[in-house]
């Protein structure tokens, strides 16, 4: 059960989409709107997903997703949206999110989702992983032969 944290400046969204998250196993820990004290409750209480509905993909919405990306280094980002195009996919994923939630909310499309990102972040570091500990294992030569001339 992973602790998610639900931004969206909408209510019933929130509400919507908490139930989606509760249903499907996680744990909701919070929701708010875009304030600086839910921003900074949200900090304080540390999730493993955050849900950000950013509003238009302007400067100010793509500047929260700045912010999250600093003060919740670990945490999952979603972007929560009702329209989603490639250059705003794009920015977002450069951004650190690392999956998409479209509105209105389909429970299965979004817990796929939420499953789907994390599935291929642990295999990404699981083959990171191995292949750090495959090349810590590769033998040094101690004789090397000698450069030819």
């Amino acid at each position: 059960m992973l602790k998610a944290y639900i931004l969206d400046n909408q209510a019933v969204a929130r509400n919507l989409l908490g139930t989606v998250l509760m249903n499907g196993g996680h744990e909701v820990i919070g929701d708010g709107n875009h304030s600086a004290h839910n921003l900074a409750k949200m900090v304080k209480l540390q999730p493993q997903i955050v849900c950000v509905d950013i509003g238009e993909a302007d400067k100010e919405g793509l500047s929260i997703l700045e912010n999250l990306r600093a003060q919740l280094p670990k945490a999952l980002i979603f972007l929560v949206s009702a329209k989603l195009d490639a250059e705003t996919i794009t920015t977002a994923q450069g951004m650190g999110v690392v999956g998409f939630i479209v509105k209105p909310f389909n429970s299965t499309a979004v817990l796929m989702s939420i499953r789907n990102a994390i599935l291929r972040i642990a295999t990404q570091t699981r083959a990171k992983q191995a292949d750090t500990a495959s090349s810590a294992e590769q033998p040094v030569d101690e004789n090397p032969a000698p450069p030819s001339t």
